[in-house]
């Protein structure tokens, strides 16, 4: 039931990461896909980016599967760049089945500290390039009368991340906006669902002042971020989670085997969800 052939996806961000990982399932699959990024850095995005060398190894990951492939370098902060993307999938493919909005960018700073460009970028990037993204499909969904929209939030769109409050708001938001438009989508048969993944290793996290954060402090390495990431699963041998785990929850979600599943909040975190927790930094008297 999770056979995708002849069903056409777009995925956004899919130049690596989890959005190539995506794609990649999503081939394998059977689906067709357009391969969406921005290819080029961000001023809030601590870490860089994309290039589209990057865009056009996932096309030739995707050929190599035997299925076709169209690129599109486009920014979810731009409503005409998505809608073209998707008339660049119908001009090809003729439909539209699957979205996964999966663009997404991470940085740090403590509320009081942001600036308001941060707040709004991270906000413009996270949480309303998934809006644009869902409402420039919508059309050709409903007029379909059918269709599965997925959406990548995180676990921090479940719980709070001290230091990142932009980030946590942006990606709360994204739940809201996913259980809404299950309601408003269900009536023409199309479904929503986020996925919420724990700690994956992408370039996302792969950085310097990552690396302090995740150590508690300045001086971190690598090796902070790898061997801390043990502490956040509760399955033995979980640590840094490689993008093409979260690849299956996606495409489950994507296909006829969950067609009665809509409005869900799918964790994929190694169950980091159950942990009770603690201080690592109490502040005593």
């Amino acid at each position: 039931m999770t056979d995708l052939t002849g069903q056409v996806a777009l995925v956004t961000g899919a130049a690596r990461g989890q959005g190539r990982a995506h794609a990649l399932a999503l081939a394998a699959a059977g689906a067709d896909v357009v391969v969406v990024d921005v290819c080029h850095d961000l001023e809030l995005a601590p870490y860089p980016l994309s290039r589209p060398a990057d865009l056009a190894e996932t096309a030739e990951a995707v050929e190599a599967l035997d299925r076709r492939v169209v690129t599109v370098e486009a920014d979810v902060r731009s409503q005409a760049d998505l809608d073209g993307a998707v008339q660049q999938a119908l001009a090809e493919f003729g439909r539209l089945d699957v979205l996964v909005a999966n663009a997404g960018i991470w940085a740090l700073g403590a509320l009081w500290e942001l600036t308001e460009n941060q707040w709004n970028d991270m906000i413009d990037v996270n949480l309303s390039g998934a809006w644009r993204s869902i409402k420039a499909v919508a059309p050709t969904m409903i007029a379909q009368g059918s269709g599965s929209i997925v959406v990548t939030s995180s676990v921090n769109g479940l719980e709070p991340g001290a230091g990142m409050g932009h980030y946590v708001a942006a990606k709360h938001g994204v739940i809201g906006l996913v259980r809404n438009a299950a309601i408003e989508l269900g009536p023409h048969n199309v479904r929503c669902n986020a996925v919420c993944p724990g700690i994956v290793d992408t370039k996302m996290n792969d950085w310097p002042g990552s690396y302090d954060f995740i150590a508690g402090g300045t001086g971190g390495m690598p090796e902070d971020r790898e061997r801390n990431a043990y502490h956040w699963s509760v399955l033995a041998g979980r640590g840094l989670l490689d993008p093409a785990s979260i690849s299956p929850a996606v495409v489950f979600l994507a296909s006829d085997a969950a067609r009665d599943i809509t409005g869900v909040a799918l964790p994929v975190d190694g169950g980091h969800g159950v942990l009770p927790g603690h201080n690592p930094s109490p502040v005593r008297p």
